[in-house]
């Protein structure tokens, strides 16, 4: 999946797994609204992608094939990544999406060029794929991987769950999301469902 890799245990709060009556939605149904921004990448995340332009290109939108405005000149420090800081991906204006602009990697179809590139070249989907992309709705906040509580998710109109109609785990519907960092995180700890757990590969 993705080129990076974290040495460290990844720690993760009580709310991964609890109880919800909420489920997941579908792609006809958010028409991708999560890509409203761009989103923050490692430079190693940046670079890859460069180096994999011949397998990316024929999925991008035609109007979005210079890779020199795939990402912005902003950058900024983030010492959880492995370079030490972020840059973000470009956004474009778009009036009939939700929010009125869209990442670049957005396509007409709702879904990410970097997926798709992925999936025809024979990789794991997420190959190329942004980290914070994979694993959202899932966030990192005070140094913990976290999830908003039911009544947040369901207030935001262009959020990634919906009224479910029986009562679940969160961490059964985030289990692809935990899979991948528990692919890319340490090895030393072992998952506990109560207080903060360390989560490991």
């Amino acid at each position: 999946m993705t080129i990076l890799r974290f040495p460290h245990p990844l720690k993760f709060s009580k709310d991964i797994h609890r109880e919800t009556a909420l489920r997941r939605c579908r792609l006809a149904e958010c028409r991708g609204a999560c890509c409203l921004h761009g989103v923050w990448v490692d430079p190693l995340e940046k670079n890859d992608i460069l180096a994999n332009l011949e397998s990316i290109l024929p999925y991008m939108p035609e109007s979005r094939r210079d890779p020199r405005a795939w990402f912005g000149e902003q950058r900024e420090r983030d010492d959880f990544f492995p370079s030490g800081w972020v840059v973000a991906t470009a956004t474009v204006p778009n009036p009939a999406h939700y929010g009125g602009t869209e990442c670049i990697f957005l396509r007409a179809d709702w879904r990410c060029a970097l997926q798709a590139a992925s999936q025809a070249a024979g990789y794991h989907p997420w190959r190329w794929k942004p980290f914070h992309c994979i694993i959202h709705p899932i966030t990192f906040e005070q140094g913990q991987f976290t999830i908003a509580s039911d009544k947040e998710l369901l207030a935001e109109e262009g959020g990634c769950f919906r009224q479910g109609e029986k009562i679940l785990r969160m961490s059964d519907c985030l289990a692809d999301e935990i899979a991948f960092l528990k692919s890319v995180g340490g090895r030393d700890s072992q998952v506990r469902e109560n207080g903060v757990s360390d989560f490991a590969g």
